[in-house]
């Protein structure tokens, strides 16, 4: 009799380990530019928009993070999963498949905002080890409207590209929207939905990008997963410790640019010190 609670070609356990090869990891964020096809985007060649993501995952592995995420962070205001342009992905898998190429280290996609599908094929024609998803099950009010969570698409189309490999990491209670729609269910109880929708780690954060979470939210969410948790926002020198102390990694990026400033590039200095400053 086949084990139901078991995805099809995926192996059991920690999805962090299995990816990184250790736990308590250091996630980097590329924030790409705006890509072609966004808002902000002014016709600079792609050669470029190439180069300052990869530039900035250089800064981010060489200072010793584990890995990195490949974000369309400047493509705001975002779009809702539907209306994401082919011509996202397409960049997005370009500059990802050269960062893993030339880094030789694990890497993520996240497409904003809420984009599993695109997420998913970036990742697997760029190699990518996991994708992010800001809505995995249950629905909220996002800047970008009604977000519904992406699990039983996302999952299906993982299926027919026979990328099982491929793991699901997905926010609780995501930053930068309302849920008082689902307010009626305790968080522990829309963690558990995360787990049951068959999400491989779950991450914590807080009310917006650079937002620290606290200590017992934290704690109340890995408790209630009880996968392999990261914290996705608001980590900093000050309060990196106590995270991992609690949880299994930590996803990183504003505090590590220039002026602690999102938009910016990655400044090595800064993530040297970082890394330096850790008891892992």
């Amino acid at each position: 009799m086949s084990d139901i609670s078991k995805p099809v070609g995926q192996s059991a356990g920690d999805a962090i380990l299995s990816i990184f090869g250790r736990t308590k990891v250091v996630i980097g964020v590329v924030h790409l530019a705006p890509l072609p096809g966004a808002p902000r985007y002014n016709g600079e060649p792609v050669e470029d928009i190439y180069q300052r993501g990869l530039d900035d995952a250089r800064a981010y592995l060489h200072g010793g993070c584990d890995g990195v995420i490949v974000e369309n962070h400047g493509d705001v205001p975002f779009a809702k999963p539907d209306d994401i342009g082919h011509e996202t992905a397409s960049h997005m898998a370009v500059v990802s498949d050269r960062i893993r190429r030339e880094l030789g280290r694990p890497i993520g996609i996240n497409v904003l905002a809420n984009a599993a599908i695109p997420a998913l094929a970036i990742a697997s024609a760029a190699g990518a080890g996991f994708v992010r998803v800001n809505q995995w099950a249950n629905a909220y009010v996002a800047n970008e409207g009604f977000i519904e969570g992406e699990a039983a698409r996302a999952m299906r189309y993982r299926a027919q590209l026979r990328a099982h490999g491929i793991r699901i990491f997905a926010d609780a209670h995501v930053k930068h929207g309302a849920h008082a729609i689902v307010a009626d269910r305790p968080v522990e109880e829309q963690v558990k939905d995360l787990v049951f929708f068959d999400a491989d780690a779950v991450i914590a954060t807080g009310q917006r990008t650079g937002h620290a979470a606290d200590l017992g939210y934290i704690r109340m969410i890995k408790e209630a997963s009880g996968l392999p948790t990261l914290v996705g926002s608001g980590v900093t020198p000050d309060n990196a410790n106590d995270i991992l102390g609690i949880v299994d990694g930590v996803i990183v990026a504003s505090s590590l640019k220039y002026d602690g400033v999102w938009w910016n590039q990655v400044e090595p200095a800064r993530v040297s010190a970082f890394i330096a400053g850790l008891k892992r």
